[in-house]
């Protein structure tokens, strides 16, 4: 019949507990035994040494011993009973320099050799040990015995019976087994209890399968498309995977330490740590945007999920240019049916010279307007994008101007940056200058190169951003708009305040811009309004930047 070692975890650890347990208690049990055995056998020889030296300094026993003859009926018998009776030994013999007895246990002993040599007593030394005699086993001891001139006349042998000793080492078993016994019951229970405990801990699974989830979590956590950040109680970081590496910029250094000592102060780190509440919670990291969400786990732990929301976010951008253009042309279109309205209704009263100095003064002024921007912005995304908000600024009553310091050539090393920054910027200036309602409200765009650098300004004649904001601004999921709830359809009022998927323009230009080792800041517009002013080094080809700037001179 074969054992078969139990494969669960928790079984495996109860059979070995048990087993180191009850091993523990067996030798504990054992060691303590076989010292008490010792230590029995030394106190009986101690015992039975004591009655030997009371027996031999009685003073008339050596008188006695050599004076009278060795019989069953005499002194020294008569002597050496009574103390055997009064101490409980197994005997006490008196023996003379020839190793003949004087007294016994069995009267007809008396007389004869003693059975065991007397050698080493009759020379003057005591022994103890344990022996075998007539009388059986027995812890004994033997001291000479003296006479009033201190020669040695004899010697006295007692012993104390080894089946007493045996029997007080019976006697001790019961209370020391029961002590093992319930220190054995007390490691059980507590081997039951850390067995239960690790049970669930581990959901009953086995040895063998512990190594293949670990296998698996690896390939999971390393080939999964998604970054995971796990932390411990402390906060300390436990786990990164191989996406939230690259997404933030951390290498296998970083498991151990705490969050503020590889990351940057900001909001990614604020998220990451769990001190911004919410899910889907928006963060900027090396110019890429994430989308994160914070579990936390029973062991007090936590476990960050970062989904990167880079691409879709340009793709966003891009549609709310292509939004954007849709709504020019959505303008022009308006526009444009008024003209030919006007037109027809100059047509068809005979103003025919009326009709065309119209429509020449319509199409002069939109193709100055264009040429105007083309003249000044070389590069064809930068004016198309000018164009175009142009158009929107116009529908909502607010004029899009070109301030007369801008001049761009047709040399920027990636125009969709520079299409993010100035469209980001102005949409934000539109919002808050069409929201201001003042008369003739206007935002002014300047774009200009100093050397190889792109100045970008956009102003506005807005309410503008008090100074106590002008840092927060620029924070991931800082935002002015109200959002509006779909339940009620009403907008909050809450002036500004962190939204959900709002907030991360102005925090796209400024890690642009720090990508290029550049600045944005935002100033006070003289006369009221604000001012947003993005530097971006190195953001032009250094060999065009003097040919375009000379030609468009």
């Amino acid at each position: 019949m074969r054992i078969h070692w139990p494969r669960r975890v928790f079984a495996q650890v109860l059979t070995a507990q048990l087993t180191l347990t009850t091993g523990v208690m067996v030798l504990a049990t054992s060691l303590f035994l076989a010292p008490l055995s010792s230590e029995l056998d030394d106190q009986a020889m101690r015992r039975a040494q004591s009655i030997a030296q009371t027996t031999a300094t009685d003073p008339a026993l050596p008188r006695e011993l050599t004076t009278t003859p060795p019989d069953r009926h005499g002194p020294v018998q008569t002597a050496a009973e009574r103390i055997r009776r009064a101490t409980g030994a197994l005997y006490v013999v008196v023996m003379d320099t020839h190793g003949v007895r004087w007294s016994h246990t069995n009267p007809a002993e008396i007389g004869r050799h003693v059975s065991t040599d007397p050698s080493r007593t009759l020379a003057g030394r005591e022994v103890r040990q344990i022996d075998t005699g007539t009388l059986g086993r027995s812890a004994r001891a033997k001291v000479p015995l003296r006479d009033r001139h201190g020669r040695i006349v004899g010697a006295v042998s007692v012993g104390i019976a080894y089946d007493s000793v045996h029997s007080r080492l019976i006697d001790t078993l019961p209370d020391v087994l029961r002590y093992a016994a319930a220190a054995l019951a007390v490691g059980v229970l507590a081997t039951v209890a850390l067995a239960h405990g690790l049970r669930r801990r581990t959901h009953g699974v086995a040895f063998t399968d512990i190594s293949a989830l670990l296998a698996e979590r690896e390939a999971m956590l390393h080939g999964i498309r998604e970054g995971v950040v796990a932390f411990d109680r402390r906060g300390r970081i436990r786990l990164v995977n191989d996406e939230a590496g690259r997404l933030l910029g951390l290498d296998a250094g970083a498991a151990g330490r705490a969050l503020e000592e590889v990351l940057p102060p900001g909001r990614t780190t604020e998220v990451l740590a769990g001190r911004v509440a919410g899910t889907d919670l928006l963060a900027v990291c090396g110019g890429r945007v994430l989308l994160a969400n914070r579990v936390p786990t029973r062991d007090g732990g936590a476990v960050v999920t970062l989904r990167d929301r880079t691409e879709l976010e340009l793709l966003g951008r891009e549609l709310d240019g292509t939004q954007g253009l849709l709504d020019a042309l959505r303008a022009q279109d308006h526009e444009h049916a008024n003209q030919l309205h006007t037109v027809r209704g100059l047509l068809e009263l005979g103003r025919y010279d009326k009709a065309v100095e119209f429509v020449t003064e319509v199409a002069s002024a939109h193709r100055a307007s264009a040429e105007q921007i083309a003249e000044r912005v070389h590069d064809p995304l930068l004016s198309a994008l000018l164009v175009g908000k142009a158009a929107i600024a116009a529908e909502r009553g607010v004029s899009l101007r070109i301030s007369d310091a801008t001049l761009l050539p047709d040399a920027v090393v990636d125009p969709r940056d520079l299409v993010t920054v100035l469209g980001n910027l102005i949409d934000n200036a539109l919002d808050a200058t069409a929201e201001r309602h003042r008369q003739e409200p206007f935002v002014e765009v300047e774009l200009r190169a100093e050397h190889r650098t792109v100045v970008l300004r956009v102003s506005d004649t807005g309410p503008g951003v008090p100074p106590a904001l002008r840092e927060q601004i620029f924070a991931e999921g800082w935002s002015t708009k109200t959002p509006r709830p779909p339940a009620t359809g009403r907008q909050s009022t809450a002036p500004v305040a962190f939204h959900r998927g709002r907030g991360i323009g102005l925090a796209l230009v400024r890690r642009l811009a720090e990508r290029y080792g550049g600045m944005a800041r935002v100033t006070a517009r003289a006369g009221g309004g604000a001012v947003f002013t993005v530097v971006l080094p190195e953001a032009l080809q250094e060999e065009r930047t003097t040919t375009s700037i000379g030609e468009s001179r």
